[in-house]
């Protein structure tokens, strides 16, 4: 499954033991800090990734990183059955930036979300590129937690990640080092 000229070799595939090296330096490299690195290692030893992909080429080079964590409904009330994620981090490597390759990670991995019955993702990002996936921070609007503004927000991925809100939220532990 791709969108974008240059991606037509991609795969997308869970990531394994073995790619967590790699991921740690594409995190490093794509990112001014090592925090998203350790954001995701952090994640991923707590057992909070709910989904965390790769984008691979033809000869299973990984090109792209994304991972998703669970966020709590702490809400009452239908909210509190909804199951929440929130994107965080994507990463390509530096020199393939731009080519569409974080766009189609992006689409693929939130299909496999929709397909394991998640709601609603929440994501923290730059306000001009993930509307076009759908992200609206107007949805946002009805999420209470530690994050707000325009950068803020929500892809629901089902009716009822529209329809049970307000919902007030908390997200993984290691996204404290972030607040």
């Amino acid at each position: 499954m791709t969108n974008a000229a240059g991606t037509s070799n991609l795969t997308f595939r869970d990531v394994t033991p073995a790619d967590e090296s790699v991921v740690k330096d594409l995190l490093e490299a794509a990112f001014p800090s090592d925090m998203e690195a350790r954001l995701v290692h952090k994640l991923r030893h707590c057992g909070a990734l709910v989904l965390e992909q790769v984008a691979a080429d033809g000869k299973d080079n990984v090109q792209g990183h994304v991972a998703y964590s669970r966020v709590t409904p702490a809400a009452i009330g239908r909210a509190q059955g909804l199951q929440v994620a929130c994107l965080a981090p994507v990463a390509v490597w530096p020199d393939r930036q731009r080519t569409g390759i974080g766009s189609a990670l992006i689409t693929a991995s939130l299909e496999k979300l929709k397909g394991m019955g998640e709601d609603l993702v929440l994501v923290l990002g730059y306000p001009g590129y993930y509307p076009r996936f759908g992200f609206d921070p107007v949805l946002a609007r009805k999420v209470q937690g530690p994050y707000a503004g325009d950068a803020f927000m929500a892809l629901a991925l089902t009716e009822a990640g529209s329809r049970d809100l307000p919902i007030e939220v908390a997200f993984a532990t290691p996204f404290e080092e972030f607040e």
